[in-house]
């Protein structure tokens, strides 16, 4: 229901400062102090004092380092936002919004900062960074199998909360802890359970969020089409997610996981064309991601040569596993001796790579990541991509250096779901979802390693989807397109809109249009409006 909260006193003050700062844009040292001043008025000095951060504080600068993921944002030049502020309780995000839009400044919303381009944690125009990280309570109702999950709990928070209730229910979302839960279920969210159970935001039953007139709002009170746009168009296009309420899945008490590797030489080429026609099509419990990378080679000193990775999750056992893809995938050679039975809970921490013995009270902890340099691309297969143009791709792979391909395979539950069910549109006829990766150390790197990723997101036009050529909203790629803050921005947002949402960009839209009509919300990337009638 929408919550009534105690801002009456803002309004009189939002009307006095709109009249004093209207005459003028203002300076950035007007903004720092209009904005505390407007926050003050509505939260004592001592609140306001712990929960927002200028450039002058001692903390800024770890709070700002805290979550953000590429090492590419970290430079001296990268801009800084004028404050940060880290709510503790809705009535503060509600004052937060309402004070940046008063006074015109740019509001970013941060939840895990794993957003490849720093689109919730960098802007060219002065802004405010609102992080929503306080907020990470995680309430689980194994009775009823739902969680309610604050917008600033981590993807680890959330799994480890539902294993200390239950041994037999998980969620299917990614396999990086450290993700927030925000910005990644409302992005679509997917992870090694979408062919049986689909994508993050199929499993959402409600949700809580701030919209642009501070009101908070659920699934009841801001009706359908908004829900329907939070669940993968992108929730900071339309205001603050507060928390999603969830729908746990079962999982068996043992699951199985495997890593298989081959290389050019091992016959690597027959193995990705096999595993096309096998991967997308097998039995739904089972996700065999394809990890490809150019090497150095084993065999032949001083040449390079593509590995070729298949990582696996299977909701069952290993002898019913390895039965499987003796029969539907010979050419991978799985034997029983390669798989590991474990929890599912284990095997979170199998696929972030935490499978050295650590406790899973490594799930808790959301500093664990390191930042690094990376750029990421993607891409969608229809068509499965013959053995000569793999040959191809390989060599243009081992010519350019490092980037490597990520193939995720759909199927499953992801052709049962209607392209229009939510946001998200790569459903039924995609075989799977291409990720480009490139990760370096050092900003002397950057030129060259860009160029790298680019080139072979160019290579690959031929064998991905066209018309449009898809993309998927949670890979965020600005080479696709930048809106121009402002109001009326179709026009731009157009370009890459499609490329997320196909068909679905007009309903995002018309939604986006009516629920912020006057375009607060923006980011480099968020959904536009449409030009207002005369």
């Amino acid at each position: 229901m929408e919550k009534s909260s105690p801002l009456p006193l803002l309004c009189a003050i939002f009307l006095l400062l709109h009249v004093s700062n209207s005459q003028a844009a203002p300076s950035k040292d007007s903004i720092h102090n209009t904005f505390l001043h407007c926050l003050q008025s509505h939260t004592n000095p001592s609140q306001v004092s712990n929960i927002v951060y200028a450039q002058t504080n001692a903390s800024y600068t770890s709070i700002l380092r805290a979550f953000l993921r590429n090492a590419r944002f970290i430079t001296p030049s990268t801009p800084k936002p004028l404050l940060i502020v880290t709510p503790l309780h809705e009535f503060q995000v509600q004052a937060t919004v309402l004070c940046a839009k008063n006074i015109g400044v740019q509001l970013k919303i941060r939840s895990g900062g794993h957003d490849f381009e720093g689109i919730s944690y960098v802007s060219q125009v002065p802004f405010i960074i609102l992080d929503m990280f306080n907020f990470q309570n995680v309430t689980v109702d194994i009775k009823n199998e739902i969680a309610v999950v604050q917008a600033g709990a981590s993807l680890g928070q959330l799994y480890y909360r539902i294993w200390e209730k239950s041994k037999v229910h998980g969620f299917p979302a990614g396999v990086c802890p450290t993700v927030g839960v925000g910005g990644h279920i409302s992005g679509g969210g997917y992870g090694n359970m979408l062919r049986k159970y689909g994508l993050s935001v199929d499993n959402v039953l409600d949700a809580k969020i701030i919209d642009v007139k501070g009101r908070i709002l659920d699934r009841k009170t801001m009706g359908e089409d908004l829900f329907w746009a939070i669940r993968g168009g992108g929730g900071a296009s339309f205001g603050v997610i507060l928390s999603y309420t969830i729908k746990l899945v079962p999982v068996p008490e043992k699951v199985t996981v495997f890593q298989v590797d081959k290389t050019l030489d091992q016959n690597a080429t027959d193995l990705v064309v096999q595993w096309q026609r096998v991967a997308p099509h097998t039995d739904d419990r089972l996700f065999m991601r394809l990890v490809l990378q150019p090497v150095n080679s084993m065999v032949v000193k001083g040449q390079r040569t593509v590995k070729a990775s298949v990582e696996a999750l299977f909701l069952g056992g290993a002898n019913e596993l390895v039965t499987l893809l003796e029969k539907e995938f010979p050419l991978l050679g799985l034997k029983i001796e390669t798989c590991n039975e474990i929890r599912w809970i284990d095997s979170v921490l199998w696929w972030a790579d935490l499978n050295d013995g650590s406790s899973l009270n490594v799930l808790l902890d959301r500093n664990h990541y390191s930042a690094h340099s990376n750029k990421r691309k993607s891409d969608y297969v229809q068509t499965p991509i013959s053995k000569n143009a793999l040959t191809w791709i390989w060599k243009r792979m081992i010519e350019l250096g490092k980037v490597g391909l990520v193939f995720n395979p759909y199927g499953g539950k992801m052709n049962m779901v209607s392209s229009d069910a939510t946001p998200f549109p790569h459903r039924a006829g995609n075989l799977y979802k291409i990720q480009y990766t490139v990760t370096w150390q050092g900003e002397a790197a950057e030129k060259n390693f860009l160029s790298q990723i680019r080139m072979l997101h160019s290579y690959m036009t031929p064998f991905v989807s066209k018309n449009p050529r898809g993309a998927y909203l949670n890979y965020r790629d600005l080479d696709i397109g930048i809106n121009s803050p402002g109001k009326d921005n179709y026009g731009d947002g157009n370009v890459y809109g499609v490329k997320y949402f196909n068909k679905n960009f007009e309903r995002l839209v018309k939604v986006k249009t009516e629920v912020d009509p006057d375009n607060f919300f923006w980011n480099e990337q968020s959904i536009p409006t449409l030009a207002r009638k005369p």
